[in-house]
């Protein structure tokens, strides 16, 4: 009688990861970095017919900021954030996973876009005045590739070549 054995799929798994723990200097560059572009797009956000109800853009914007940079697993869990402590710029607020969930849903990508397109002159302005090599990998890249994009970790740099 042959024995299969069975591969894992890593997809299938249950992560079991928790969020990021909490570091004040990131979250204050993010939050100096994030919140005159986010701030910006409020009248955009307006003309799109979205009202300033509890999860507005701002709050939007933080949670999903927070939810990238923190590594947060669920949705479950970031409303659980947002109910215990304040975000980059959101205060604290008590929300229900389903409204949340519904509003990752139906909130208009074009928002976060347009943050986006403003925060690239300011990273371009910031590396440009970067004194460090290109790091090796980057270099590299520009041997085999027309074009590439490049974001540091500490958020400070983006940048085509």
């Amino acid at each position: 009688m042959s024995h299969h054995q069975y591969s894992r799929n890593p997809d299938h798994i249950r992560r079991r990861n928790v969020p990021a723990p909490d570091n004040a200097v990131m979250d204050r560059h993010l939050k100096e970095l994030l919140s005159p572009a986010v701030y910006s797009q409020q009248a955009y956000y307006r003309s799109l017919g979205m009202r300033d109800r509890i999860l507005t853009l701002s709050l939007m914007a933080a949670a999903v900021v927070t939810l990238l940079w923190h590594q947060v697993p669920s949705v479950n869990e970031l409303t659980r954030m947002l109910h215990r402590k304040d975000m980059l710029w959101a205060k604290a607020v008590h929300v229900s996973r389903q409204a949340l969930s519904e509003r990752f849903l139906s909130f208009p990508h074009e928002l976060f876009e347009q943050v986006l397109h403003e925060l690239v002159p300011r990273l371009k302005a910031q590396w440009a005045v970067r004194n460090r090599p290109l790091p090796q990998s980057v270099a590299h890249g520009m041997k085999h590739f027309e074009k590439i994009w490049a974001a540091d970790g500490e958020l400070r740099m983006l940048s085509t070549w």
